[in-house]
């Protein structure tokens, strides 16, 4: 496995760089076959088709144990076919281009094109899952029957089972399509970054520097597993992998400081699934939005910059009103790591932050991860403690591996969905038809994709939910005037709210089973702290200027003016007034949020409207406040909440 990671990478190094290494000089679509040859393969050797088999409990053990699912042969002949077929096509690949064997393939490309198609099916479900496996599956096999579909929209051009595979497998449409281009073209380099810089201690000191930082302050054991599972959320992007990263530091912390079991699961689940939106790595939707957008990654970054600081800040906010009704205190600062000392040790780490973002601006977003990554081996290998041993740095070339092999078998798969609707037509029909559904409403048109966003993320992947969505959903947002921007980054907050969101709710169940609480309330309690995920991408689509598509002066304002909504929304969600440590009635806390909505809203008017009802709500606190004369320190309803309920009435 690290001969073919190490193969892997140096490939997609000789086509990022043009070194044309012994004279090897691929078209795009041979280096994709090669790709797959190197991670596809390997899937199937990582990833078992079971999870694990259920043995008879030894020695004190109590009742069955779970182990993993050792080796099996049809786990090698898959193996062995992916390497035959990808290497034949790969091969091939001008030949495919040239005579169009996407449409008249000989016998034997033919037969390889059914055999790449099941392949691609299943190492998605090894690598997603059994029900994004189905789904592709029935979208791959529409076009051979979509003349036949009973409803007008869902009606397209037919073909038949081999032309259907041909396409799939050789075409630049299905697995060959935009999905797997960006992943194999740009996503590797960042894939290998975020392992890079976990495996040389990034992760430790993110997390260290986080409890330097905010672990003093009330509430404190919550707010540095927010830092952190942000800061890891920048390399990783994966929801649950940070909960399982930092959960088992974060969450028994907060749990000793007072926080309950269930929050603090939804504490850590709520920032976690924050990482797919976080700058700069953020997930593989993300890099997919560069095909479908149609611009350089880094305009992707900035626009994405202002909703994740909304977001976390959200969630910061709601966390210090928490801890000041509940009368929570911070860690002692005896306890606590010191931050010069911490920043002087681990600098390194956040220059490689700074350095990836900076060399996003001046140069290839394909070869700037490298560089870094590169930086961070060295380093690695260099510095005393920690240092990357033979036997280390064997392990993270494997853990390499095995990230973007996970990853490439998602989007490989993530492709025929895209192939189904295309190669059958339905894709502007199926926009179309939304737009007669809605009308020029444009809040109803999101709020309909954003239910779908998120039914859509309770069954697939994000990179699955957004490649679908893209294709149908967002052309219609954009021709009711959303740019295109905003509603790319739209679906991708929506498809990922999944991961807090009940029934499903990954990251929350993740983070219940580290905490011991119940996974269904933990995913509730995370839905309410979370709830700023939920309005911030209304926010930015309909004020483009949240996702920094408008003048700076706009930008800053609209940022400014958000902040100020998303204190008001944490207050209104939290229902306790920061500043000045009262708990709003319901009423209040309901004109609190609907300032901090209108806050995000476009224009004059709606600013002018939110501040006028925050106004209001900080006013009649205030002067509750005055006519009790003193300032409440507990939690406990006084006098002044009396007076605030009858002020508010």
């Amino acid at each position: 496995m690290v001969t073919f990671t190490i193969l892997g990478v140096l490939l997609s190094m000789n086509q990022v760089f043009f070194w044309g290494l012994f004279g090897v000089t691929l078209l795009t679509h041979a280096y994709l076959y090669y790709m797959l040859t190197c991670f596809l393969a390997i899937a199937f050797i990582i990833f078992p088709a079971s999870k694990s088999v259920t043995l008879p409990a030894d020695g004190d053990e109590v009742g069955p144990r779970p182990k993993p699912a050792a080796l099996a042969w049809y786990d090698v002949v898959l193996f062995a076919a992916t390497l035959v077929v990808t290497v034949y096509f790969g091969a091939n690949a001008e030949t495919i281009l040239n005579l169009g064997w996407d449409y008249a393939a000989p016998p034997l490309a033919a037969v390889f094109s059914v055999v790449l198609w099941g392949l691609a099916i299943e190492a998605l479900r090894r690598t997603a899952g059994s029900a994004v496996a189905v789904i592709a599956f029935l979208f791959s096999v529409y076009p051979m029957f979509s003349s036949r579909m009973p409803f007008g929209f869902l009606q397209g051009i037919s073909h038949d089972f081999r032309t259907t595979a041909q396409i799939h497998a050789v075409g630049v449409e299905g697995i060959m399509g935009l999905p797997l281009q960006t992943a194999a073209s740009i996503l590797i380099g960042f894939l290998l970054f975020g392992v890079i810089l976990r495996h040389t201690g990034g992760s430790t000191f993110f997390h260290n520097l986080a409890q330097s930082l905010f672990g003093g302050a009330r509430g404190g054991a919550a707010k540095v597993s927010v830092a952190s599972s942000a800061s890891m959320g920048m390399m990783s992007g994966s929801a649950v992998s940070n909960v399982l990263t930092t959960g088992p530091m974060t969450i028994p912390a907060m749990i000793r400081s007072g926080f309950t079991p269930r929050y603090a699961g939804a504490v850590e689940a709520t920032a976690s699934s924050g990482g797919s939106i976080t700058p700069p790595v953020m997930g593989t939707a993300a890099f997919l939005m560069i095909s479908f957008v149609g611009v350089p990654y880094k305009e992707i970054l900035i626009a994405a910059t202002i909703p994740a600081i909304l977001y976390y800040v959200g969630i910061y906010l709601q966390i210090d009103a928490y801890s000041s009704r509940k009368g929570l205190v911070g860690q002692p600062k005896s306890e606590l790591p010191r931050f010069g000392p911490v920043l002087a040790a681990g600098w390194p780490y956040l220059a490689s932050l700074v350095l990836l973002t900076g060399l996003l601006v001046v140069t290839s977003e394909t070869q700037a991860p490298f560089w870094v990554a590169g930086a961070l081996v060295i380093y690695g290998m260099a510095k005393r403690d920690g240092r990357l041993t033979p036997r280390r740095l064997v392990d993270m070339v494997f853990d390499c591996g095995k990230t973007i092999s996970e990853i490439l078998g998602i989007i490989a798969g993530v492709g025929l969905i895209v192939g189904g609707l295309n190669m059958s037509g339905v894709t502007l029909s199926l926009a179309r038809e939304l737009l007669v559904l809605v009308g020029d409403n444009v809040v109803l048109m999101l709020i309909a994709g954003a239910v779908t966003c998120f039914i859509l993320g309770m069954g697939m992947t994000v990179s699955a939910a957004y490649v679908f969505l893209a294709i149908v959903m967002v052309p219609a947002v954009v021709e009711l005037g959303i740019d295109p921007i905003a509603a790319h980054l739209f679906v991708i907050y929506w498809a990922a709210v999944s991961y807090i969101t009940p029934p499903v709710a990954l990251a929350s169940f993740a983070a219940a089973g580290i905490a011991g609480s119940n996974p269904m309330r933990t995913s509730v309690s995370a839905m309410k702290l979370g709830a700023v995920k939920y309005i911030v991408p209304f926010g930015f689509a309909l004020n483009p200027a949240l996702v920094a598509q408008a003048p700076l002066p706009e930008i800053v304002m609209a940022f400014s003016l958000s902040l100020i909504g998303v204190y008001a929304l944490a207050c209104a969600f939290e229902g306790w007034l920061l500043g000045m440590g009262r708990r709003l009635p319901m009423l209040l806390r309901i004109v609190s949020a609907v300032a901090g909505v209108s806050l995000m809203m476009p224009g004059v008017a709606a600013a002018a409207l939110g501040g006028a009802l925050l106004g209001m709500v900080l006013l009649l606190t205030f002067l509750a406040l005055r006519r009790n004369g003193r300032t409440a320190t507990t939690s406990e309803p006084s006098a002044a909440e009396g007076r605030l309920h009858s002020l508010s009435e």
